[in-house]
């Protein structure tokens, strides 16, 4: 009896840059502590959260993009906070990532992101000030 290979999971196509470009135009580059991985409660990875900025404009923009069901209209959220203003969040049913965008020129933001896996939401970020300037 011979078994084969498991079945990869297929990778997401988009990089948090083409995320932020697709829905927002400009050019975006990841900034430092930009990045946090979302993992399920049994170890799964469920997806990635990235912030980025675009310093022509002086906007943040943060993108989580799956991991899980890709290719799937499944639940995933991008959130962001610019310091002074409450959190702003796209939500909803997407195939391959949720992107949000604020100005943040001389703030500071928070950002966060989640995927449903299956019934429940996973999710990670950063929940300090950064990217300040």
């Amino acid at each position: 009896m011979t078994f084969g290979s498991p079945a990869r999971a297929a990778a997401n196509p988009f990089t948090p840059a083409q995320a932020c470009n697709n829905d927002f135009g400009g050019s975006w580059a990841q900034v430092s502590d930009g990045h946090r991985s979302i993992y399920a409660s049994d170890g799964t990875k469920t997806g990635d959260v990235y912030l980025m900025y675009n310093s022509a404009t002086g906007y943040n923009c943060v993108a989580t993009l799956k991991a899980v069901a890709i290719g799937s209209t499944t639940g995933v959220a991008a959130r962001l906070r610019v310091s002074g203003s409450s959190w702003v969040e796209d939500s909803g049913n997407y195939k391959y990532y949720a992107a949000k965008q604020r100005s943040a020129r001389d703030a500071c933001v928070m950002y966060e992101g989640s995927v449903l896996n299956g019934t429940m939401w996973t999710g990670n970020g950063r929940y300090t000030w950064g990217n300040c300037g």
